[in-house]
């Protein structure tokens, strides 16, 4: 952990401690290599721009609101009540993290995800179109979802990630 004092070394090993646990719980879709790819993936895009301020009073709030505000079933839900805001829109934070979020979903470690993502939920990966289940299929879930991710990327690096992730969805 460079430029980290010991005391940071030790919070920072903590933190990484309380995430694993916590993603033990959850399926191989959404498991500890799941955040640790969020993270890095946010941290390189926040990085690339200059004027994101990382630094500023007030920042543990902005984490809680971006975490809150991440998903896209949440971002559905506030437009459709009429409450994304003009924060949502100007956010460059909160972008970056959706993006990352997005870009885990498409490519071939998105493809792989949904597979364990149905595995470990007993969903079928194909089902006839005439079959009941066909909603909860793996298949249904990229027409439904995969393959409009690359649409709803925010920021320019993200949409450039997701153009070349997305050819691996629409094969």
């Amino acid at each position: 952990m460079a430029n980290y004092t010991p005391n940071e070394q030790a919070v920072v090993a903590a933190a990484e401690k309380i995430m694993r646990d916590t993603m033990a719980r959850y399926d191989p879709s959404h498991d500890a290599y799941h955040a640790s790819v969020h993270h890095q993936c946010s941290l390189t895009l926040i990085f690339i721009h200059p004027q994101v301020d990382l630094v500023t009073d007030g920042r543990a709030r902005t984490v809680t609101r971006i975490v809150d505000n991440v998903s896209w079933s949440t971002e559905k839900k506030l437009r459709a009540a009429g409450q994304w805001t003009e924060w949502h829109d100007q956010c460059l934070e909160l972008h970056c993290v959706q993006d990352a979020d997005r870009l885990d979903a498409i490519g071939a470690f998105g493809v792989l995800r949904c597979a364990a993502f149905n595995a470990s939920t007993n969903h079928p990966l194909y089902t006839p179109a005439d079959d009941p289940n066909l909603e909860s299929s793996a298949i249904q879930h990229f027409h439904d979802k995969l393959v409009h991710i690359k649409d709803r990327l925010k920021t320019a690096p993200g949409q450039a990630m997701g153009e070349r992730r997305h050819q691996v969805v629409s094969l």
